[in-house]
């Protein structure tokens, strides 16, 4: 809704704030817009949960974990590269080695995580859906499931034993999440 900036609409309201595209212009008429200062939804049940949609959940998770894996990646191909250097390489083929192996390893690595943040974000939207709660054990319940889902093909044992770290790994994270918010000054 626009305002003339002569009139009389310019009582202060904490909900809206003032906006004029027009500021910088140096043009003699001024039109105000109240622009709201929270974020709108479009249904009132999305204002109650604070939290991102599974589409931003898998973006996210999925996103982070590969860029994760590729930076962890590309420095183990670094430390492999200085490894395999020979004492008469120039430095060309220094170069060359050193490129060549971290990219591979930062592609393998980054790829492979990235498919596990994939299946993790995918598991804990399904669990926060199904249980419509988001608290510390739906993250446990989906490194549990992500652990266990990643395994299987190598049997039950195994499985098993993934998705117990999975579980672990999950709550750790989010158990030093909650702490750093509590604890660390920002």
């Amino acid at each position: 809704m626009a305002y003339n900036a002569a009139g009389s609409d310019r009582e202060p309201d904490p909900n809206n704030r003032l906006y004029n595209p027009y500021q910088d212009l140096n043009l003699p008429m001024q039109t105000l817009y109240k622009l709201p200062t929270s974020p709108e939804f479009l249904f009132s049940e999305e204002s109650v949960h604070q939290r991102r949609s599974w589409g931003e959940n898998l973006t996210f998770y999925t996103g982070s974990a590969y860029l994760a894996g590729s930076v962890a990646g590309a420095g183990a191909g670094l430390f492999s590269a200085f490894k395999s250097m020979e004492p008469g390489d120039t430095l060309k083929l220094k170069v060359n080695r050193i490129l060549n192996s971290s990219g591979h390893s930062g592609r393998t690595w980054g790829n492979r995580i990235g498919v596990i943040g994939l299946i993790y974000a995918g598991m804990e939207s399904g669990v926060v859906a199904a249980t419509d709660r988001d608290d510390v054990w739906s993250s446990v319940a989906a490194g549990l499931g992500t652990g266990a889902v990643c395994r299987a093909a190598r049997g039950v044992r195994s499985a098993a034993v993934a998705g117990a770290l999975g579980g672990l790994a999950a709550g750790a994270v989010v158990a030093a999440k909650q702490a750093a918010k509590r604890y660390v000054p920002i």
